[in-house]
């Protein structure tokens, strides 16, 4: 039973030491010190549960879809939900692996006041999936982030930056014959999911942005999109909530883009600078960022709400095995003044929200997982976007430099050799 100590619960042990004090009416001066000093420590740690318990708190705040009122619920919606993300943190991705982690584990999950009618069958978790209200699924995930945000940019001397990109639920196929997209605000400094928006077409992705905006705090930030999200409505709806924007640029805004690249070759950067070259992934890149002010290149200012900055990339890749070379040039603009330092890490910063999907497909198998209807396969993307922020949180807590480097994979690896390093791995506040 030691082992399970750690699973004890908060509330259970603040009350405990609040037993122990006297009523106000009967306590000295000293007393009424030591009462406010215990509320203090009390508050301290409520705010710092671990994020085994946050993942309780956000399974128990999703609605009930059920009829609470009528026929035989058996299994309480919370404890089918911990069950699904609790076996896709231990890597076990389909329902039939999740259930017979269940059963392996049931005594433990039983342990934890889970699962007191046993394990759910296939059919359960195929109708929770398909009929939690999705939105209400990625509202209360966003709740979820907002609990660790804060704790994780504590001391970030960096500006926080947000990535926003649509990613395609390529599991499921839609009756018009495409996968739906569902978009996403991912904190490159934390590495969680703040917030997701659905869109149907591809083209809805231009809605769906200004939306998922709307849900987060990005004043003071710095958002990050690619082309698609190069649109008026978008510039303006940053500007407008006080954020910064770095947007790559490309035909999508073809007045735009080839105004920049006729009258660019007539002006001097105001700085460049060059990184590498680097070796990895057998190739060995070298990449060069030149920073512009766009006032006397972009004509259109007042379209875009004011000046703006101009970045070009431009990379060399040398495949090492044959020596074949490549190259490639990239634009992008930025609200962010040109005389900023560093704007060319902006650029590549970006690109960690597209490494986080591929996480997903790899990790995950996201792709793999085939959903009938778009509610469902939405329901299961904030199901593993939670998943996946979970290690970055983990990451984000500890304090040996060892354990912030270590990979999803090797994580995954680790806590699925048995129940009891899952828990331990969820306990850290």
């Amino acid at each position: 039973m030691v082992k399970w100590q750690i699973f004890r619960n908060f509330i259970g042990e603040n009350q405990l030491v609040m037993n122990k004090i006297k009523p106000l009416d009967l306590v000295s001066s000293t007393d009424a010190d030591a009462l406010n000093h215990t509320a203090k420590v009390s508050n301290k740690i409520e705010t710092k549960r671990s994020i085994f318990e946050e993942l309780r708190a956000f399974a128990s705040s999703v609605p009930d879809f059920r009829r609470l009122d009528k026929g035989n619920l058996q299994h309480r919606l919370d404890d089918i939900i911990m069950l699904m993300i609790l076996g896709r943190v231990a890597g076990h991705i389909g329902r039939a692996q999740i259930i017979e982690f269940g059963s392996h584990n049931l005594n433990k999950f039983l342990k934890l006041g889970m699962l007191k009618n046993g394990v759910p069958s296939e059919a359960t978790l195929c109708r929770v999936e398909n009929g939690i209200n999705d939105m209400d699924m990625a509202d209360r995930m966003r709740h979820f982030a907002e609990t660790f945000l804060e704790r994780l940019l504590d001391g970030c001397r960096i500006m926080e930056i947000i990535c926003v990109d649509g990613k395609a639920e390529r599991g499921t196929v839609q009756e018009n014959g495409r996968s739906p997209d569902i978009v996403s605000a991912y904190s490159f400094n934390t590495g969680i999911t703040l917030a997701t928006e659905a869109c149907q077409e591809k083209s809805n992705e231009i809605k769906a942005v200004p939306i998922l905006l709307d849900k987060i705090d990005i004043a003071g930030k710095i958002i990050t999109a690619d082309a698609i999200s190069m649109q008026k409505d978008i510039v303006d709806k940053i500007r407008e909530k006080g954020g910064d924007f770095l947007i790559e640029l490309k035909a999508n805004q073809r007045a735009l883009r080839y105004g920049v690249e006729d009258r660019i070759e007539g002006h001097s950067p105001i700085y460049s600078y060059t990184e590498g070259p680097e070796l990895a992934h057998g190739r060995i890149e070298t990449r060069t960022y030149r920073v512009y002010d766009g006032l006397d290149i972009i004509a259109d200012k007042e379209k875009w709400g004011g000046n703006m900055t101009i970045i070009e990339y431009e990379s060399l890749t040398v495949k090492k095995s044959t020596g074949a070379m490549s190259s490639e040039k990239r634009l992008y603009v930025s609200s962010i003044p040109a005389d900023k330092p560093m704007l060319g890490a902006i650029v590549r910063n970006h690109w960690s929200i597209e490494s986080m999907h591929w996480g997903l497909d790899f990790n995950l198998e996201q792709d793999k997982i085939k959903r009938k209807f778009p509610k469902a396969a939405r329901n299961l993307d904030t199901i593993q976007r939670i998943v996946y922020s979970v290690f970055s949180i983990w990451k984000g807590l500890r304090k040996k430099h060892s354990d912030k480097k270590k990979g999803v994979a090797e994580i995954i690896r680790h806590v699925s050799m048995s129940f009891t390093r899952l828990i331990r791995f969820l306990s850290q506040k």
